[in-house]
């Protein structure tokens, strides 16, 4: 396998998950493809940096933003960070290479009002799909977990009488998350729907499709894209919006930031106060409210 030493360290050492190495595996063998069919390279151990800088040259000319071209770049330098660390180079090419410029894009949470629309619409949701989708929105919502935590969780993960959930982050690392009440009744409505499935191949997994086989990302977006298509007008409603709501409408509430941090599985503060800027009018306003001096 192209890049097995590598694929393995991502893996077993970095604990990245199937879907990064993957990702990361793609970005080098384009890079590959590339210094082979225009300079000759067999092996991109010791490419020089201008072998590189012709790459972002010409992923930039093909229209590629340059999120996604700093991306690729990142992957090509955590490999050769590895062979680094492996003695099998002595100098990184990218050593010194600087990060395209990028714009930092406003991630708009739904308002409280969309949200309250959203489960309003679920509230008499019926059958397996119905009681499925509705669990879906309300897990998101209600813990900030990611897309690819809630397709992965297992049925043992849960603990109705504990009102928990264990959540498998990034980087296989565990956080325990608590369940409202009405999320708890959401999932045994769920659980006694699911009972009734002809088929279920997939049963240790809690979220199934109607054919009984543990639900794909593409098709929890879909889920969540539909419902919040009648409440909200926002042009991104995706899974990840849901989150970024969880944690907007926390800190609005006053919420710590260190919790929130550890509700969401980030591994850094400075990845959670992103959600703080959306909680500048709120501030705004309490400041208004709350200043001795504002009525003189």
């Amino acid at each position: 396998m192209p890049f097995g030493d590598f694929t393995s360290y991502l893996s077993l050492e970095k604990k990245y998950s199937p879907h990064t190495v993957k990702a990361y595996v793609r970005d080098l063998n384009d890079f590959s493809e590339f210094a082979n069919r225009g300079y000759g390279v067999d092996s991109i151990g010791e490419v020089p940096y201008s072998i590189i800088r012709s790459w972002i040259v010409e992923l930039v000319d093909q229209g590629i933003s340059n999120r996604s071209v700093n991306r690729k770049v990142a992957s090509l330098k955590s490999y050769f960070k590895f062979l680094l660390k492996s003695k099998q180079i002595e100098t990184n090419p990218l050593a010194k290479h600087r990060a395209l410029k990028t714009s930092t894009k406003v991630q708009v949470p739904f308002s409280e009002k969309e949200i309250e629309e959203v489960l309003t619409l679920l509230a008499d949701a019926e059958g397996f799909e119905g009681k499925r989708n509705k669990l879906i929105v309300e897990l998101f919502y209600s813990t900030g977990m990611r897309r690819a935590e809630l397709v992965n969780l297992k049925c043992k993960d849960l603990s109705i009488e504990q009102k928990t959930l264990k959540v498998l982050g990034k980087r296989n690392k565990e956080r325990i998350i608590p369940m409202l009440p009405s999320v708890v009744g959401s999932v045994q409505e769920y659980l006694k729907e699911r009972e009734g499935l002809e088929v279920i191949t997939d049963s240790d997994y809690l979220l199934l499709s109607k054919k009984g086989v543990k639900i794909y990302e593409t098709l929890v977006y879909r889920v969540i894209n539909s419902y919040f298509s009648l409440a909200s007008e926002k042009v991104k409603k995706s899974p990840h919006i849901l989150r970024h709501s969880f944690a907007t409408h926390l800190l609005n509430e006053g919420a710590d930031l260190n919790a929130v941090k550890e509700l969401l599985g980030h591994s850094s503060l400075a990845s959670t106060q992103v959600y703080t800027h959306n909680s500048i009018a709120q501030l705004k306003e309490v400041y208004r409210n709350s200043h001795p001096r504002n009525s003189k």
